[in-house]
This record gives C-alpha cells, sequence and structure tokens, in this order.
C-alpha cells in the first residue's frame, strides 16, 4: 500500500525539504481530522487524499497543491472549518481546499441544482486561484479509479458528469494524461461490455499488426539516424472511447478502424519538428489534407504539435505526431506545466502561455455566470462551450481567434466584445458580405460591421453555438425587455391618470413610496415593468395611487383632461407588444391591443374573433395606431384555390419576388384530380402590398378562391 513514506520520496526530486516536512504535516492532520472514516471500499479514508496528492506529485505541482490535496475533504467531511485551517496551514492553502469543497451548509431539493451550485462556487474559486481545478481533476480521476464499491446508478452518475464536464475541462486546460484516463474509466463505467469488448479486440489487432507497427517505427527511426537528426519514435494507441466515437460517428466496425495506432516523434527544437516532417512525407506518401500545423496556430489550450497521416506498407494509414520535448510536456501537463516548469526555477514561454490562456479561459466563465439566470443554465452554458474541436478565424489586422467546431459570425462578434456583439448588424467573410448566421470555416478573414442603435434579435439563439454568444443575448434580450415594458407601463399608468386630470410627474415622491412599500416592489421602474407586462392593470394602481395622495377625498371620474391618445406601433414586433398569431395584423388593418399577463401587449385586428371573450374585460384592451414609419416586414397567411398543374410552386414564388415579398413557408394539398389547394405564408410591408400580390394572382391561369387567413 502507498504511504506518506513513498509519496515524501517522490517529492524529494524537485521540492525543498521544509515543502516536504509542510506535505507530511498536512496528512498527518488529514488523518486525524478523518479518524474513524472509511471509504465504500473498506480502507481508510485518509488513503484517498495521499492517492490525490500521489496524481498531483506526477504533475510536479507545488507544495501548497499537494497539501490541498491532502486536506480537500476536512472542511467538507469534519468538524474543521476554513478558519482553523487557515490558521494551520496558511490562508493560500484554506482558499484552495474552500475551493474544491462542495457547500455541505445548504440543503438542495434536487441535486441538479445542487451539482451545478457547488460548479458554480468551484469556478469562483479558479477564478482566484487555477489550482483550484488542477486539485478538483486529480480529486475527481481517483474517485473514478475507485468506483467498482458504487451502487450502478451512481456509477452511472458519476461518470456521466466526469464525461461531460471534467474530462472536458481537463482537454481545455491541455492536461490530456488526466483527460484520457478520465474518459476511458467513463466509458468503462457507462458502457462496460462495449468498453471490454473493444479492449480486446485492440489486444488482438496489436498482434496481428505487431510486425507492421515494428516496421514502420524501425523506418522512421532509421530515417532521422540517417539523416543526424536527433529525436525518438515512440509508438501510440488511441484510447478507448477515441476509437469507440469513430466507430459511432462514422458508423464503421472495429475492423474498419485503420488508424488504431500511430506514432509520435519526440526532438529537441522547433526547427527539427519540421525538417522531419519533410523526411517522413519523403519515406511514405501524405494523405492529402490530413495535415494540421498546431505549432504555428496552436489550440486554445495550448497544445502544438504537427499532425500528419501517411499511408504506410499494405496501405495502412499511419498517423505521425511531430513535437519538441517541451510541447509533449505541455500536452500531456497542460497548465499544470506551469508549476513543472516553476519547480525548476525557471520560467518557460509555452507554460506561461498556456497559464495565461486559462486565466483567460476562467475569466470568459466568471462572464457568463453574471450574465446565467441561475447556476443549472450556468452549468448547461458551461457545458457547451467545452468543445473539444476548434477552428481558428482572422481578424482583418490579422490576429487569430478560436472558436468550437460550427461557431457562427455571430458567436465570432460576441467572442471578440459582447457590445460589438450586441451591435453587430452584418459581416464580410474573405471581403465579401454574409448572414450572420453563416458557419465559419478555419483560415476565414472575418470582419464585423456595427452600428450604434443595433440590438440583438430573439432569433440570434437558435444561430449562435458558444456559451458566451448565447449568455450575452440572453442577458441583453432580458434587458431590451424590461426597458420596452417600463415605457410600455409608463404609458399605460399615464392614460389610466388622464382620467383624473393627472399624471405620473404630477404625483408627489412620497406617495409613489408609499405605493412601492404596499406592492413590495424596489423603485418605480419595477412598478411600471409590472404594468407594461400585464402583471398588474393600470387602472387599479392609478386608483390606489390617487388614493393615497388625496386620502379619502372623492374622486372626480368625470374631468376635463384629454386621455393620452393610442400607443403607436413604429416597428415590427418587439419584446413586450406582439402580434397576434390568430389573425395576423397588417399595417393598414384597424388594430386594437390586448394586455396578457406575462407577455405585454398583444395587437389584435378590430375583427378578430377572439376578441370577443376579451372584451368582457375592457381595462385590458386598448387603442393602437399604425405609424407612418412602419417598414417592416408583416406575416400573414394566404389560401388559394387554383388548377393542379406543373410548375405551380415555381410560378407563385416568381410572382411574390417580382412583387417584393418573400415566401416564408408554402404546402400545397390536393383536393381532387383537377384543384390544388394552396398554403402560404407571405412576409409583407403592408395591406396595400398584399393587395397588389393578390391582384396579380388573380391574373394567374385558373385561379379561383383567394383568401386571407385569420379568424
Amino acid at each position: 500500500m502507498f504511504t506518506i513514506d513513498d509519496l515524501a520520496d517522490r517529492l524529494g526530486g524537485y521540492l525543498q525539504a521544509h515543502e516536504i516536512r509542510q506535505v507530511r504535516r498536512a496528512f498527518y492532520y488529514a488523518e486525524q481530522a478523518h479518524d474513524g472514516q472509511r471509504r465504500r471500499s473498506g480502507e481508510p479514508y485518509v488513503t484517498h487524499p495521499l492517492a490525490v496528492a500521489n496524481i498531483l506529485a506526477n504533475m510536479h505541482m507545488d507544495a501548497q497543491s499537494l497539501m490541498a490535496a491532502m486536506l480537500h475533504d476536512v472542511i467538507e467531511d469534519t468538524g474543521v472549518d476554513k478558519p482553523a485551517m487557515a490558521e494551520q496551514f496558511g490562508e493560500e492553502v484554506a482558499e484552495l481546499v474552500d475551493g474544491v469543497s462542495k457547500l455541505t451548509q445548504i440543503t438542495f431539493e434536487d441535486k441538479a441544482v445542487a451539482q451545478a451550485e457547488n460548479f458554480q462556487k468551484m469556478v469562483l474559486a479558479m477564478s482566484r486561484d487555477i489550482r483550484v481545478i488542477i486539485v478538483k481533476l486529480a480529486d475527481r480521476l481517483h474517485n473514478m479509479r475507485t468506483l467498482g464499491a458504487l451502487r450502478p446508478d451512481k456509477k452511472r452518475r458519476i461518470a456521466r458528469e466526469t464525461l461531460e464536464i471534467y474530462a472536458r475541462i481537463a482537454s481545455r486546460l491541455g492536461i490530456n494524461t488526466i483527460r484520457i484516463e478520465l474518459e476511458d474509466l467513463s466509458f468503462q463505467a457507462l458502457y462496460p461490455m462495449r468498453s471490454e469488448r473493444i479492449k480486446r479486440a485492440v489486444a488482438s489487432a496489436r498482434g496481428h499488426r505487431r510486425s507492421a507497427i515494428q516496421q514502420v517505427q524501425n523506418s522512421l527511426q532509421k530515417c532521422l539516424d540517417d539523416e543526424g537528426l536527433s529525436g525518438s519514435v515512440i509508438g501510440r494507441q488511441k484510447h478507448l472511447l477515441s476509437i469507440y466515437r469513430k466507430m459511432r460517428d462514422q458508423r464503421k466496425p472495429f475492423a474498419e478502424i485503420m488508424d488504431v495506432f500511430g506514432f509520435r516523434i519526440i526532438t529537441e527544437d522547433v526547427d527539427s519538428c519540421y525538417r522531419i516532417l519533410g523526411l517522413v512525407h519523403n519515406l511514405y506518401k501524405p494523405v492529402p489534407g490530413r495535415f494540421k500545423d498546431y505549432i504555428a496556430i496552436p489550440k486554445a489550450n495550448g497544445y502544438q504539435s504537427l499532425h500528419t497521416t501517411l499511408f504506410g506498407t499494405e496501405g495502412m494509414p499511419i498517423e505521425v505526431q511531430i513535437r519538441t520535448r517541451e510541447m509533449e510536456a505541455m500536452a500531456n501537463n497542460g497548465v499544470a506545466a506551469h508549476w513543472l516548469y516553476k519547480a525548476g526555477q525557471t520560467d518557460h514561454p509555452i507554460a506561461e502561455g498556456s497559464h495565461a490562456r486559462a486565466r483567460s479561459w476562467v475569466k470568459g466563465l466568471l462572464e457568463m455566470q453574471r450574465h446565467a439566470g441561475d447556476s443549472l443554465e450556468f452549468i448547461e452554458h458551461v457545458k457547451n462551450d467545452l468543445f473539444p474541436d476548434d477552428i481558428y478565424i482572422f481578424t482583418p489586422r490579422g490576429d487569430i481567434m478560436e472558436l468550437p467546431q460550427g461557431a457562427t459570425v455571430l458567436d465570432f462578434a460576441y467572442s471578440v466584445h459582447t457590445d460589438i456583439g450586441n451591435q453587430c448588424i452584418a459581416c464580410r467573410i474573405d471581403r465579401h458580405l454574409a448572414p450572420l448566421s453563416t458557419q465559419l470555416q478555419s483560415g476565414q478573414t472575418l470582419e464585423i460591421i456595427t452600428a450604434p442603435g443595433a440590438r440583438p434579435s430573439p432569433a440570434w439563439l437558435n444561430v449562435v453555438i458558444t456559451a458566451k454568444a448565447r449568455s450575452a443575448i440572453r442577458h441583453a434580450l432580458t434587458h431590451q425587455q424590461q426597458a420596452e415594458a417600463v415605457q410600455l407601463g409608463r404609458h399605460l399608468l399615464n392614460k389610466a391618470l388622464s382620467a383624473f386630470e393627472t399624471s405620473l410627474d404630477e404625483l408627489s415622491a412620497p406617495t409613489l413610496a408609499l405605493l412601492r412599500d404596499e406592492y413590495g416592489v424596489q423603485d418605480n421602474n419595477s412598478l411600471l415593468e409590472s404594468i407594461g407586462l400585464g402583471t398588474r392593470i393600470a387602472q387599479i394602481v392609478a386608483q390606489r395611487l390617487l388614493k393615497l395622495e388625496h386620502g379619502d377625498a372623492p374622486i372626480d371620474h368625470q374631468t376635463g383632461r384629454q386621455p393620452q391618445g393610442p400607443i403607436i406601433i413604429s416597428g415590427s414586433e418587439g419584446m413586450v407588444v406582439k402580434f397576434a398569431r390568430c389573425c395576423h395584423p397588417l399595417p393598414g388593418d384597424d388594430v386594437i391591443g390586448h394586455l396578457s399577463a406575462g407577455k405585454g401587449v398583444v395587437v389584435h385586428r378590430q375583427e378578430c374573433r377572439n376578441l370577443a371573450e376579451l372584451k368582457s374585460d375592457p381595462d385590458k384592451l386598448f387603442a393602437m395606431e399604425w405609424s407612418p414609419e412602419a417598414d417592416d416586414d408583416y406575416l400573414v397567411p394566404l389560401r388559394l384555390e387554383i388548377e393542379t398543374r406543373r410548375g405551380l410552386v415555381a410560378e407563385l414564388a416568381a410572382l411574390v419576388t417580382d412583387a417584393g415579398a418573400n415566401i416564408e413557408r408554402i404546402d400545397i394539398e390536393e383536393r381532387d384530380a383537377h384543384l390544388s389547394i394552396v398554403n402560404m405564408t407571405l412576409a409583407v410591408r403592408d395591406r396595400v402590398h398584399l393587395a397588389r400580390i393578390i391582384k396579380r394572382m388573380r391574373n394567374l391561369h385558373n385561379v379561383g378562391k383567394i383568401s386571407r387567413l385569420g379568424n
């Protein structure tokens, strides 16, 4: 069994004697605190923190991280609190331990909420010290290694969480040694039979291909030796989850997965990497399109290497990775390499760059956290943000931006700055105008065009894939809705007050304060927002304000003041002014507004049948008019009875396009062999525009009845 003496011997290779004594003291403190506690496997509990510290020792982490590993469950599982730990081991270690500890003092009704809140707490601690997540990853790795003692359902839950969050975080921080083991252990827990079968297949394939693999390895090594280049060739194999994903995504059996085995060439410097690349391309033919230069353009997590795929003997593809020793250390340890080089008392640019990128990523997490509505929404944003594949986009100045595969123009705009995303109106990809929904490809140059008054659209949420963009859009839309609701609420309340010859501005501040206290709202804007969203009735609020203002004096309903005019509809559908889907009003139609709780004002045509039941509550109905400047497109459904013939859809599409409108949806049903019913939704400017289109349709051959749908 691994002991503290074994760990101390290992630490002697890179830590000072006084630091090793501190780690020992932390172990004995944890041993005493966990006295009598045992793991599910029956072992003394202290074996777990010792194992976590050993994982960190493999990464050459510093003494504070190792002490935190020893103590990481003390606050959570024993009677020791954070101040007591800070007194014993210093504030820095106490902060690390607290960052890894769960929120045990709060009871949550839902396990998912508890996990989300704990993760949110850990992110805040990460923002202060990135070592928190490294200790947490080591803790999760040892827990995954010892899953055997748990119930099957708990195994699967922990494995799924590990795969969705912690393995991806390890990948994002470039700690591939931990990532690969977490992925394979999770795969084994989630799909034990599939894991075992692939493991056996890999062992069998290694036996069958041993001679071919050895031949390629010898050829590569001989090529380096003949050219006098320093480098060692190492054989490697894909890990189990990677093989399974390839089989699943490409729908291939294991026998057709040829690149299970590959080779890594470790050399001394960057110049040698490119020279070796030329040699291997001369030795074996490269597969077109399968070369990636991550040295010139590193991955977002700092990973650097040359990747190429070659045609080997008997047509077997060979994957070759070429990198320096420092890049190899970075690939295995990622952000932890910062402490690896720090332990050697030397700063290394690759490790420092990785550490800076990690800090930048955590800063992005904090921004997402501020914009997220709650912890569950935040953790979903984080899951979406942890995509493993990246693309690289150039700004007009030549800077490189990393984005996940499938990212759109809007994702890029928000990755540059939230304000640029919110004010984005157009873009140029490689100097050509393109839609904001365009999916980006690596190597493109992208220029964003903004306008000061522009605002995000709710439809953007269906376009973006990055968590930062999604959370920023939701945040902006919430504020936009609040602003519109406040403006509408002010209009409605002033309209109600105008019947009593007063207005909101004429009421005294103490009266408004009394009403706020009575309704339990913080400020006037909150009160107006609730009126605009329809959760309070403006007339009732107005009467209550006058009661508070004038006491028991009678309220004169018959005054000479003219009530405020109708609400003006100046543009397309807003956040609190929506158009009814039952009657699809257009500019030029006589309209009326209905205040719907939580939605704001819904605009109906005057002849809409649904208004009959809504008129039972006249306080919620408001006069509305179209602004002469309303120039947006509005949806309207039509129904045509027309003779069945070939090319009908093309003929209708050409007519609508020539008339300056768009077809949003169209479907055709055959009533009989000669007659078809065409249901189509058009985007038109106003009632006159629609009338011109209908007139043109009537001129088509054998068109019968044309109806504008809507009750």
